[in-house]
């Protein structure tokens, strides 16, 4: 169970029959030693490899996969960090004491309040440096509920933030070293869009603002693929990372891409530096001021599903094949410990899959395009609707864990009416042709309901019946069942335009289809046991001297619960840039200075 991670973490770190890995391209460092080495290239990372060079620290950036971005290039580059600048500004909610409220309230008496303290008091200070003193540009969403509303201290606004869009171009070279979102999450085989973006798209056959919005584009997208595999218009997670690494780069830090850390060098019980796979075998870097794992958390390991209890045969995490753990193994080897008791040991996103016809699988997280939209229900293995659909995607997979048995894995289904105008998983809206995906089984199409059940293997009576009841709610526009559309955010999820719920529609067009859906989840919350400096802990609360966590290496703040859009990136800037102002203090102070040989 729990208690046998950290030993089962810290196996296989040892260098005996461990396979060496090349470096790519033949890297060279411009040194061998460093005042501060950053494993991991996400957003945590990159922000503290951006504090601490311009606060005049040499920095090196070490990613083990061939592209740099980890789990932040691909998500959705949202930011939660109640109490900004920007919401200020816009007299929007900025009240750290209601987002403190909610926070407890939420999360409940496991809370951590001196980690919850450190990040709503210097959340808004990490936002204001980083956009200050780097390419960082935010702007914060007028609106952008909570995931619980219904909890004290909720907001309907001001918290959660967006990137700007940024030119990859400027990049240079390095943009095809830039982690490219997954194919389901681009259009056209390589043209971003963020929320914005989509929902011009859904509008552009009734909106002429649309419609030019659309076709300009288009048209950049057409240029950029004279010259790059992809467009150079980036948004969310790729944005941000872009806008991280050029700033860092400009600052001087230097990022290598497909480098292995095999272990942490300590010295007198402080880490010194790590040691490198190379071509001509280990090498090692010396870290005077310490060393930040960013590494992405444990999402991707082969043997993750033995802390995600409750979920199907299917499931499928977001995180990118690297993020194996790799951090946390490096940080249990050198006496850190990791966090115990959380609400959820990942951050859960319901997704399906699709084979191509080359083999490889394609996975779509069901986060915020399709399950609010009005038209659409999700039912389980009995044929019945068990959830509000809704709701975040987090609390979407806890509801499919209440009953796995039964509600796990489940179904989305829509009929025409609703895949023409919004699009169902990778199953885009018209005008575009979905029959590719129908031919390879991914859409399941039906000119009846009762052939839906029989296609999808439910009861075609309860089935008829969990139809019947939705589209009679849905024409008077309440969900007796769930509540759907009730919610701001569900409210704001939904479709403005469609009235008189946003989220409700009945489903009575033939054809219908459906999309199967497993349990699923973006990364893994439990992490490495850290204080409010981001400091390595071991199991007795002492700080593991020279050793940072951030990002998914990072035990969640948030106890594994998950309160807004961002709860994952805006803790990982804050704690980047705490992790290296503290690591620019031991510099300069003899009494906290890592004490290491040079090697």
């Amino acid at each position: 169970g729990r208690g046998n991670w950290p030993r089962l973490l810290a196996e296989d770190t040892g260098r005996t029959g461990r396979r060496r890995l090349t470096v790519r391209g033949g890297m060279q460092m411009n040194r061998t030693s460093y005042d501060l080495v950053v494993l991991g290239s996400g957003a945590g990372g990159l922000a503290a490899a951006v504090t601490a060079a311009h606060h005049g620290l040499t920095v090196l950036v070490l990613e083990k996969e061939a592209h740099f971005g980890g789990a932040s290039a691909i998500s959705g580059g949202t930011i939660w960090i109640p109490g900004n600048r920007h919401a200020a500004a816009a007299q929007l909610d900025a009240s750290l004491e209601k987002a403190r409220t909610y926070l407890l309230n939420l999360i409940g008496p496991d809370a951590s309040r001196a980690l919850l303290d450190a990040f709503l008091e210097r959340g808004s200070e990490a936002l204001a440096f980083l956009e200050e003193n780097s390419e960082l540009e935010f702007r914060v969403r007028p609106i952008s509920p909570d995931y619980h509303m219904e909890v004290d201290g909720s907001s309907e606004g001001g918290r959660a933030l967006e990137v700007l869009e940024y030119d990859g171009s400027r990049l240079g070279a390095r943009f095809r070293e830039l982690r490219s979102p997954p194919d389901g999450m681009m259009l056209f085989g390589g043209m971003m869009v963020n929320r914005v973006d989509v929902q011009h798209f859904l509008n552009m056959r009734r909106s002429w603002a649309s419609l030019k919005h659309c076709l300009k584009l288009v048209t950049r997208y057409a240029k950029d693929r004279l010259s790059h595999d992809r467009g150079t218009r980036l948004v969310v997670g790729n944005a941000l990372v872009a806008r991280l690494a050029r700033s860092a780069l400009d600052l001087g830090v230097e990022l290598h891409v497909g480098v292995t850390a095999s272990r942490l060098v300590v010295e007198g019980g402080a880490v010194c530096g790590v040691a490198l796979e190379t071509e001509e075998g280990e090498r090692e870097i010396l870290a005077r001021a310490g060393v930040v794992l960013a590494t992405g958390g444990v999402g991707a390991a082969a043997d993750a599903g033995q802390w995600r209890l409750d979920t199907d045969a299917g499931h499928r995490s977001m995180s990118p094949a690297g993020n194996v753990g790799d951090g946390l193994k490096l940080a249990s080897h050198a006496g850190a410990a990791l966090g115990e008791g959380l609400a959820s040991n990942f951050y859960w996103a319901p997704v399906s899959t699709m084979m191509d016809a080359g083999g490889r699988e394609e996975k779509f997280p069901h986060l915020v395009t399709d399950r609010a939209k009005p038209g659409l229900i999700a039912v389980n293995r009995q044929g019945r609707r068990f959830v509000n659909e809704a709701d975040s995607y987090h609390r979407f997979v806890m509801a499919m864990q209440v009953e796995p048995q039964v509600n796990s894995p489940c179904h989305l289904l829509c009929d025409s009416a609703a895949l023409s105008a919004y699009g169902m998983g990778l199953a885009r809206p018209a005008p575009a042709s979905n029959a590719g995906l129908e031919k390879n089984g991914y859409l399941i199409k039906a000119s009846t309901i009762e052939e839906l059940a029989d296609r999808i293997g439910v009861d075609c009576i309860a089935l008829a019946e969990t139809v019947a009841r939705y589209n009679a709610d849905a024409a008077r526009g309440v969900d007796t069942e769930f509540g759907k559309g009730t919610s701001a955010y569900n409210r704001s999820m939904g479709d403005p335009n469609h009235k008189p719920n946003p989220c409700l529609a009945p489903m009575q067009r033939a054809p219908f289809y459906a999309v199967k859906v497993a349990t699923g989840d973006l990364g893994s919350a439990r992490g490495i046991r850290t204080d409010a400096q981001a400091r390595a802990l071991d199991a007795d609360g002492r700080s593991v001297a020279g050793l940072y966590a951030v990002g998914n290496d990072m035990n969640s703040i948030m106890n594994g619960t998950y309160p807004g859009p961002g709860i994952t990136l805006g803790p990982a800037l804050t704690f980047g840039y705490i992790a290296a102002l503290d690591a620019v203090a031991r510099t300069k102070n003899t009494e906290t200075k890592v004490n290491c040989h040079d090697l």
